[in-house]
């Protein structure tokens, strides 16, 4: 799980994580596995170091009082913000020597599920409470959440302006903006992977099949070491919403 600097020239990072059930592996929690997969994909050398929440062990207490991972070490330095660390890791790990994650034309932030405005710009911010609200409380509410992937998948299924210039009809692009993984995919994946686990578990639901620009959407995730290797296990996000389901 670790990646070490061999150089002194490299940056020291050391990403702190929320640790699962057993203290050891990742735990559920969308917001670490973004940081986590935003410094993979910038090709930096760092350490993970998963923490027990139920143990929190006393050299961390001192390292960073009162605050839950995720949260970051950068050359001795704590930052403790994770949106603050992503705009951090974006100007401070810039081209050309580490590779760009930032989406310049995506709008981060302004809204709580999947929005797009008339010029078709993503606004990608997501909150499981909302999504979970939905498929818990009643079958009207799993209508709504329909909807929402529904809007996903045409966005995923509407060429882009380069597909648009080579007179492609319907997008095949892997993933929101394209080919490569940006933040936006950092932010949305984590999150679509822990509804598509724990709504089967809990709901009985799963994303129709009808919807093929997520499900394709989802399998190029899977393939990319980036998403798949720093994804929980499905027993964490299992165990992370039991009670969610007790309540409902």
């Amino acid at each position: 799980m670790a990646l070490r600097q061999d150089s002194d020239k490299e940056p020291r990072i050391e990403l702190f994580i929320k640790a699962g059930h057993d203290g050891e592996n990742v735990g559920n929690c969308p917001f670490c596995q973004r940081l986590f997969m935003v410094l993979w994909l910038k090709g930096v050398k760092f350490t993970v170091t998963t923490v027990d929440m139920r143990k929190k062990p006393e050299e961390l207490k001192d390292l960073a009082p009162g605050t839950n991972p995720p949260f970051l070490l950068y050359n001795g330095t704590l930052k403790t913000d994770f949106i603050k660390i992503e705009e951090f890791l974006e100007t401070t790990l810039a081209p050309p020597r580490y590779c760009a994650c930032l989406l310049a034309h995506v709008m981060p932030y302004q809204t709580y599920w999947l929005h797009f405005d008339k010029k078709n710009t993503i606004m990608y911010y997501i909150t499981l409470k909302y999504v979970f609200s939905l498929l818990f409380d009643s079958s009207v509410h799993e209508k709504a959440l329909l909807r929402e992937f529904k809007r996903l998948d045409d966005y995923l299924n509407t060429p882009l302006q380069d597909e648009l210039d080579q007179n492609i009809s319907e997008s095949k692009r892997k993933f929101l903006d394209g080919n490569r993984l940006t933040l936006a995919d950092c932010n949305l994946l984590p999150k679509l992977h822990v509804i598509k686990v724990a709504a089967k578990k809990y709901c009985n639901f799963e994303i129709p099949a009808q919807f093929t620009g997520v499900w394709r959407y989802l399998q190029n995730a899977y393939e990319r070491e980036e998403f798949s290797q720093t994804c929980p296990a499905e027993i964490e996000i299992e165990k992370a919403y039991l009670s969610v389901a007790k309540r409902n």
